[in-house]
């Protein structure tokens, strides 16, 4: 497979893994005393798996027009955007005290014990985030050899030396058609 496409595939990967971790329980709290448990999806416990994972599809997008350096320069920045949702994945980790500002039914002055349980969103921005880091470090090291955008549309050197173009430009002057 090539470079470019399997960094595509593994940005896509990435943005399947982190979306699914906005959606997916990130933390669960139970009140008790009979009260339902409370979910908290991982769009409501942090913003930042999925805010990452459009912003590096976009970039991996551009990657597609730029050039070498600038390609360069995104595959860092994907490297680096991986980076941070990995490490959010594994440092977001709200409390009591932050989950009872969402929801004032967690608070400790209407309940006495809150028991929080983690979900399986956090592994899928883990997932996701090294996804990204290794779609970052595979569009890095192998930059150089990506087909220029321009490659397909540039004219061929031996076609710009012929005079054929400019031939069909005076048969239309003399009123005659070069399509025939």
């Amino acid at each position: 497979m090539r470079p470019q496409r399997l960094v595509d595939l593994l940005a896509l990967v990435a943005l399947v893994l982190l979306g699914l971790s906005a959606y997916l329980t990130w933390s669960s709290a139970d009140p008790g005393s009979g009260r339902p448990v409370v979910d908290f999806n991982g769009y409501t416990v942090t913003k930042a798996p999925v805010t990452l994972a459009l912003a590096s599809v976009v970039a991996i997008v551009v990657t597609k027009l730029a050039g070498t350096v600038l390609r360069r320069v995104l595959a860092a920045l994907v490297l680096l955007m991986g980076a941070a949702a990995i490490g959010v994945a594994l440092r977001v980790r709200p409390d009591v005290d932050e989950l009872s500002r969402i929801r004032p039914e967690l608070s400790q002055a209407v309940t006495d014990r809150v028991t929080l349980d983690g979900g399986p969103a956090p592994w899928f921005a883990l997932a996701g985030g090294l996804a990204l880091v290794a779609a970052g470090l595979i569009a890095l090291l192998t930059a150089g050899r990506w087909r220029r955008p321009t490659a397909r549309y540039e004219r061929d050197p031996a076609a710009a030396a012929s005079d054929e173009g400019a031939d069909q430009w005076k048969a239309i002057d003399a009123g005659e058609d070069p399509t025939l």
